[in-house]
């Protein structure tokens, strides 16, 4: 979440003369992150339009998705501490291996019709699971096979917006055509596809807590290098705020009042349009390199508001589009930002943790914030909760700006040291 400055001059080549990103490592965790998010991208449509063609009501769908969620939140502390332990590329490579898994098992389900929901249940909370080991991993390995750190991060949140916008629509169109079952052995396909390219992956040492260490030990040390930095846990304080007043309720509130006065296809559109402005952050994020990047991430999210503001003034469609697309920019430069910080800052032998504390930290108070959107709207009318909501953001934005270790955090300055290692020896291949 960062805004815009001065643009810096060419990142130099690694030591091997492949370019600061596109480096041999970094293609094929670009290739595994890509195909696993498309995977993932596909499951909630599948499973909401499986389950309603086949005559299943409504809160069935709620059940199987939040067990699909539940053990993700739950879990997630869990598997940073296993990451430390164990390196996050076996993690990933055991968490890929189980999604493939999951979703072989939900297409013979769906195939042969779902008689049992508790069986459905079990193998979307395995799933969850699955990306709670994976997650923590996903932000460690980003310094290990790119020089460039905040260009990488840039390239991944913008394959994270299309495969958000192809996943979906590609799930939604294979239902129609044929069956939900299908869907899933594609998904899982790319899960393997994501498992393979790891397998291949070759990174040098990895750090790693010291041996003997129970897991709770490693998760208490987690939480005081988590807590010893006032950067970090002010930024989740303050977006735990958000979270419960600003962005979790513009979601369902945004639905409420677009489809009825625009129609399900507009509200389509506009969540494309979202969509096109997380691409459009992405790609800014990778040529600006701000030297304070919480500071100018912060000035980035003043486009947030546009997004609760612009539904709420009522603005005609073309206008809302143009809203929407300012707002996902700002958004994903911010989280570019964000994550570069906390992988650039953050000793290796931790990382692992602290991302699971801070990814914790950051979504858990959403559902709150979804849920709480429905009684504020029906107290004080929808529109009224989006205009708080815009406000609220705004405050979000100074709080940032005003907390003097989030302002003055300096981008972590570039050495040879930082610059991902090729493996060229069986102790370091198996990293």
């Amino acid at each position: 979440m960062n805004g815009p400055t001065a643009p810096t001059g060419p990142t130099p080549p690694t030591a091997a003369g492949a370019p600061a990103i596109w480096s041999r490592s970094f293609r094929l965790y670009f290739t595994a992150r890509s195909s696993g998010l498309l995977g993932d991208a596909m499951l909630p449509v599948a499973i909401s339009a499986g389950l309603i063609g086949s005559g299943h009501s409504v809160s069935t769908v709620g059940y199987a998705l939040a067990w699909w969620l539940a053990p993700f939140a739950t879990l997630i502390l869990i598997g940073g501490v296993l990451a430390d332990r164990f390196t996050a590329r076996r993690m990933m490579i055991g968490a890929d291996l189980t999604n493939l898994t999951t979703r072989i098992l939900l297409a013979v389900l769906f195939f042969h019709g779902i008689q049992h929901t508790w069986q459905l249940y079990g193998l979307l909370a395995v799933a969850g699971a699955a990306g709670a080991m994976f997650q923590p991993g996903a932000a460690s390995t980003v310094p290990l096979v790119a020089r460039d750190v905040q260009g990488a991060n840039g390239v991944l949140r913008t394959a994270e917006a299309v495969t958000a916008l192809t996943g979906p629509a590609l799930a939604g169109a294979l239902v129609g055509a044929a069956a939900t079952g299908w869907v899933m052995v594609i998904a899982a396909a790319t899960f393997g596809l994501s498992a393979l390219c790891l397998l291949t992956l070759r990174l040098g040492p990895v750090p790693a807590p010291p041996p003997g260490d129970s897991l709770w030990r490693n998760l208490v040390v987690g939480w005081r290098e988590f807590r010893s930095r006032s950067w970090m846990w002010g930024v989740i304080l303050i977006w735990m705020f958000f979270s419960v007043f600003g962005y979790g309720p513009v979601v369902p509130l945004a639905a409420s009042v677009l489809v009825p006065a625009h129609g399900s296809a507009v509200y389509g559109l506009l969540n494309s349009a979202y969509g096109v402005g997380t691409v459009v952050g992405g790609v800014l994020a990778i040529r600006f390199k701000p030297r304070r990047p919480l500071a100018a991430g912060s000035l980035a999210m003043l486009a947030a508001p546009l997004y609760p503001l612009g539904i709420a003034l009522a603005l005609p469609v073309p206008a809302l589009i143009g809203c929407l697309l300012v707002a996902g920019a700002g958004y994903t430069f911010w989280g570019v930002m964000w994550a570069t910080s906390v992988q650039t800052q953050v000793p290796g032998e931790v990382l692992n943790r602290i991302h699971a504390y801070e990814v914790a930290g950051s979504v858990c108070m959403v559902p709150l914030g979804s849920a709480l959107a429905g009684p504020a709207a029906g107290a004080y009318g929808a529109r009224a909760v989006l205009f708080f909501g815009a406000a609220v953001t705004v405050a979000v934005v100074a709080a940032l700006l005003l907390t003097p270790a989030i302002r003055g955090l300096r981008r972590a300055p570039s050495n040879a040291s930082t610059a991902p290692r090729e493996a060229s020896s069986p102790v370091a291949a198996a990293q």
